[in-house]
């Protein structure tokens, strides 16, 4: 995920002025992060609420599904499940809660991930009954009508031509594929084009009875008082039945977890809600979760995530420039060292050769000082860091010219190898990437949807909130030997690479960067993929 950054040196510039003319104290930060309760109930759903004052309210579905659970049957389900959230349901026709959403200003969304589908809605707070009843219906009582589902697949492959055209979209998921061996974290996170029509209503509604279970499933919200929302989720998810077969290991670690017993609720004050909502509300319970007779499907055994090093180069000589990824197999995000890579990454930073605007947005990150500064054929390099709940991936993505493209390994390599010495990293590089990676995370976490969204998928994850003054002192606490500890453990991983564009003349990449002493862990390599493409 790329990090959001933006110009500080005006505000450094007004906060200097301040503290010289201004008469009132500045007020400190408070001591302790908002509070976070978790409530679990009887079917171990999960409820947990931060306070965070503000005028409008936010929650959030999240559910332990997505790509990497899929079996060959259920693959690309959970893109096409994804298309096809807030459609017509038992309670709304599709045209309907288009109408309700105009009227009421309630702002849904989808999304699905390799390890999570995230069902989220910001809305005024007397919308909230609403907005929950609305995605209770999508994911318990979907139609999943053939003409809505004909209409979706043909805006998917229209979504598929479009990201294959671009290897900045494509690559990423591509360097999955390859790395995971197309197991795991390696399945198609977009559904191929070849099982489109393979994907019919009965098959959506395998996957929902496989994984729409209470003990796969967070709800968090941000805004509202937390006894408000366990009785709304109470009300539209307390039915459905627990079965502890379903539970993923990683659920099941969470649950143990869960701080807060079910406890009876105020009733909230009358008035609160729209007409439409009562009205909801007071809908027979069947409308909104499954029938007692189907019975659930037990998910296959959860498999470990195991990087597979290879290397698949695309020839096409149609794009302007030659993309080259290069993945290390990097560390979960419960390992002790994550921050430590974090900083890294930050630190190593990138982007575009081209950067309109002003200061504060990395240029001092080592892609741009050591990289694109010296060499003006390569067009853009970058960091990455994709981490998952039981592996990783860390590398750098770089685009150049087509005919200097045989010096991009040994300019790589030679840059990361720089890594592995002593003494390399300057105490005044560290804090700048420690400063920015803190505030990175503070500032996305004031958009109230993505402050939702890391509450719920941390209790989904860690069974609890780590908070963002805990994140600083972390951050805080990392040195120059743990970064350079980290980085050698990171590159002496056996490397994935992935190109596009004029492969031929890079080489032998794998070679090139063993002489550097990079990516020579163990592993198997040179898997079957076509040069046409894989997969996608």
């Amino acid at each position: 995920m790329t990090m959001r950054r933006f110009p500080v040196h005006r505000a450094l510039a007004a906060g200097r002025r301040l503290a010289t003319t201004s008469a009132h104290p500045v007020v400190p930060p408070p001591a302790h992060d908002a509070e976070v309760r978790i409530t679990t109930l009887p079917n171990q759903l999960r409820v947990t609420t931060e306070e965070s004052p503000g005028h409008f309210h936010s929650i959030g579905v999240y559910l332990d599904a997505g790509s990497r659970y899929e079996t060959p049957r259920l693959c690309g389900v959970s893109h096409m499940l994804d298309r096809m959230a807030y459609k017509s349901t038992a309670t709304h026709s599709s045209l309907e809660t288009t109408a309700i959403l105009d009227a009421t200003g309630i702002q849904l969304s989808c999304s699905s991930s390799r390890e999570a589908m995230m069902y989220q809605s910001t809305h005024f707070p007397p919308d909230l009954p609403l907005a929950l009843s609305l995605i209770a219906s999508t994911l318990q009582q979907p139609l999943l009508l053939a003409e809505e589902l004909d209409e979706q697949k043909k805006a998917a492959e229209y979504e598929l031509r479009e990201i294959n055209a671009k290897p900045e979209l494509i690559l990423p998921e591509i360097v999955h594929q390859a790395a995971f061996g197309g197991e795991t974290l390696g399945r198609p996170l977009l559904c191929p084009e070849e099982r489109l029509d393979h994907i019919t209503p009965d098959i959506i509604r395998e996957y929902l009875t496989t994984y729409v279970r209470p003990e796969r499933i967070v709800i968090a919200g941000a805004g509202m008082p937390h006894d408000q929302l366990v009785e709304l989720v109470q009300q539209y998810f307390g039915q459905m039945p627990y079965h502890e077969t379903t539970a993923s290991p990683t659920q099941r670690l969470a649950l143990a977890s869960a701080s807060q017993p079910l406890t009876p609720p105020p009733s909230p004050p009358s008035g609160s809600a729209p007409s439409l909502t009562a009205r909801l509300s007071t809908l027979s319970s069947s409308l909104f979760h499954p029938q007692p007779s189907v019975s659930p499907l037990v998910p296959p055994p959860h498999q470990p995530a195991v990087h597979h090093p290879s290397t698949f180069l695309q020839p096409d000589s149609s794009l302007p420039f030659t993309h080259l990824h290069l993945a290390f197999p990097s560390l979960p995000i419960s390992h002790p060292s994550i921050y430590a890579l974090a900083v890294l990454q930050v630190l190593l930073g990138g982007g575009s050769s081209f950067s309109a605007g002003g200061p504060g947005k990395g240029m001092y990150s080592r892609c741009y000082t050591h990289i694109l500064n010296r060499h003006h054929n390569i067009d853009s390099c970058q960091s990455f860091h994709h981490i998952y709940t039981d592996a990783g991936l860390f590398g750098i993505a770089a685009s150049c010219t087509h005919n200097t493209v045989g010096s991009l390994p040994s300019v790589l390599g030679g840059f990361l190898a720089q890594l592995l010495h002593p003494k390399n990293i300057q105490p005044t590089e560290l804090s700048r990437a420690k400063n920015q990676l803190k505030s990175s995370i503070a500032m996305s976490l004031e958009s109230r949807a993505i402050e939702v969204e890391d509450l719920g998928r941390q209790v989904q994850v860690h069974g609890r909130r780590i908070g963002l003054r805990e994140m600083d002192e972390r951050i805080d606490e990392v040195e120059k030997e743990d970064v350079e500890e980290v980085a050698k453990e990171v590159f002496s991983g056996g490397v994935t690479v992935v190109a596009r564009g004029e492969v031929d003349a890079l080489g032998d990449v794998r070679g090139t960067l063993g002489k550097y002493g990079l990516g020579l862990g163990k592993g198997t390599s040179g898997f079957a993929l076509g040069r046409k493409g894989w997969l996608l």
